[in-house]
């Protein structure tokens, strides 16, 4: 059976996305990152196992996949964006109410009903499945009890204040299945539900 790893940035405090303009991750997606070497190597492993992508119809929007798929155009040597290059390959399955067909490669769109159609995908053949943001759609997984796996990269900064993805699930209990400190700053925890 198929896991969803929900792999998100966020803060020593907890958020995935500030309030203000406040440049807090160590790689922001652009061309400069802060990630030292072996942060890199161990992101791109991950891509390894994973052949499908569960995207929101506003991350779609907003311009992930075109993003993405620029930046392994614009490095397709450079060994760290091996994982675009498995970004732009690996099937897209857009969870949506609101469009009815995708303009996107390799990408469909599925009905909005998140535990119908992610079990569905859960039982299907191949890798396991990724999903990356945006915080509402992360929160909405969470609190449907879809993740198998959080990986959560923790950023050395303290926000205060913004968005989070576990204020809709209530009290759970978390396995904790593995943690890593980077010379960058950057800590990566990884959980799974326990029970």
């Amino acid at each position: 059976m198929k896991k969803l790893i929900l792999q998100m940035q966020m803060s020593v405090d907890g958020f995935v996305g500030a309030n203000e303009d406040h440049h807090w991750q160590l790689w922001e997606w652009g061309d400069d990152s802060a990630w030292d070497d072996e942060l890199k190597r161990d992101f791109n492993a991950v891509f390894a196992s994973i052949d499908t992508i569960l995207l929101s119809r506003k991350m779609a929007e907003e311009g992930y996949l075109t993003h993405w798929g620029n930046a392994a155009k614009k490095f397709p040597r450079d060994p760290f964006y091996a994982f675009a290059q498995r970004i732009v390959e690996a099937q897209k399955v857009m969870l949506s109410d609101r469009l009815k067909a995708s303009r996107w490669e390799r990408t469909r769109v599925a009905s909005g009903n998140l535990p119908r159609e992610v079990n569905a995908l859960k039982v299907g053949e191949g890798g396991d499945m990724a999903v990356f943001g945006g915080a509402g759609f992360a929160s909405a997984l969470i609190a449907a009890g879809l993740v198998d796996e959080f990986q959560l990269f923790v950023n050395p900064a303290v926000l205060g204040a913004g968005r989070r993805i576990f204020d809709q699930g209530g009290f759970k209990t978390l396995r904790l299945l593995g943690s890593k400190a980077y010379a960058c700053g950057m800590v990566v925890n990884r959980y799974a539900p326990a029970g």
